[in-house]
């Protein structure tokens, strides 16, 4: 991996830089980022056995935080393997960067973590090295994650219980349903796969594009489920996940266009389908998601009636 200088391959600016490294990794660490602080994450998986056999490439997502992209380009020159980042001056979105990111990477094999995921374990890459070492073909394996190492504040209890009890789901259970539990967070991706299944840019905001990308890749490639997760420090405040899951209906309506049989499946399809009469009581929902005083599950379960009801008016 070379330096890298200002250019304009893209009808944005994108400014570029890469340490001075140049031996040839088994895979690429690919980081989306907008506004996260990357420089955990790039520390711990700079002191992980086996860094300097990876190649770690940075996309700041048009953040237009010159503070925090300095701060990133530092902490990168000091990675074992070869280490970039991009920065470009507008934000494009998820999908949008994972694809960059993509075209940007060197390797077959791609190793996609968000900037705000953490390993859980010491032997996370060597891990992820084994694996496709051992694949014979093109193949998407999911590692799954965690909020081990996150203690939530009052105000991200919502977030936290939310996601330990429903998103944080073992190899064995998510491979039941393999492309529908894929969480790009933390997956591992030949880039044949990649290059033929793209992330879709048309979903926008929050939600819904990482099922969307499973689904579609369940299609056509195998998905291994394994148990090597990262933890996800990014917890939101509770008005803010209320927030996510209140407009991301949009992005769940292009998901059942998209993949009918798939999400007609799915709980929250049924519940948002039976909560269609109700949805004049989502206000209430959610004023009992945000309610502190009451009980985990209360708050959790009115969590998610009001996803369902305001889903329901886009099915």
């Amino acid at each position: 991996m070379s330096h890298l200088d200002a250019s304009l391959d893209e009808p944005y600016t994108e400014h570029r830089f890469a340490n001075a490294i140049t031996t040839a990794p088994r895979l690429t660490i690919a980081v989306p980022t907008y506004r996260d602080d990357a420089r955990p994450l790039i520390a711990r998986l700079a002191a992980l056995p086996d860094a300097a056999n990876c190649a770690l490439l940075l996309f700041d997502d048009g953040s237009g935080r010159r503070d925090l992209i300095e701060a990133h380009t530092k902490a990168l020159a000091a990675f074992p393997g070869p280490a970039a980042m991009i920065s470009a001056n507008l934000n494009r979105g998820r999908s949008t960067a994972r694809n960059r990111l993509v075209s940007l990477s060197e390797t077959d094999w791609i190793l996609f973590l968000d900037a705000d995921m953490l390993p859980d374990d010491d032997r996370f890459l060597q891990h992820y090295l084994d694996e496709l070492a051992a694949q014979s073909s093109p193949a998407l394996i999911a590692g799954g994650f965690t909020v081990k190492q996150i203690k939530p504040n009052s105000d991200q209890r919502l977030h936290y219980v939310q996601a330990d009890r429903y998103d944080c789901v073992d190899a064995a259970a998510r491979a039941r349903e393999p492309g529908r539990f894929v969480y790009s967070s933390n997956i591992l991706a030949h880039r044949r796969v990649l290059e033929s299944v793209r992330f879709d840019e048309a979903f926008s905001g929050w939600g819904w594009e990482d099922v969307d990308w499973g689904l579609r890749v369940a299609a056509l490639f195998e998905i291994r489920h394994i148990d090597n997760s990262a933890t996800h420090l990014g917890l939101e405040t509770d008005s803010v996940l209320v927030e996510k899951f209140g407009t991301s209906g949009e992005n769940f309506a292009r998901l059942v266009q998209k993949h009918p049989e798939a999400a007609r499946s799915m709980p929250l399809f049924r519940a948002a389908r039976t909560m269609k009469p109700f949805a004049f009581a989502a206000p209430i929902a959610k004023s009992a998601a945000l309610q502190k005083a009451f009980p985990d599950y209360v708050r959790v379960t009115a969590l998610k009636l009001f996803r369902a009801m305001m889903y329901s008016k886009y099915l």
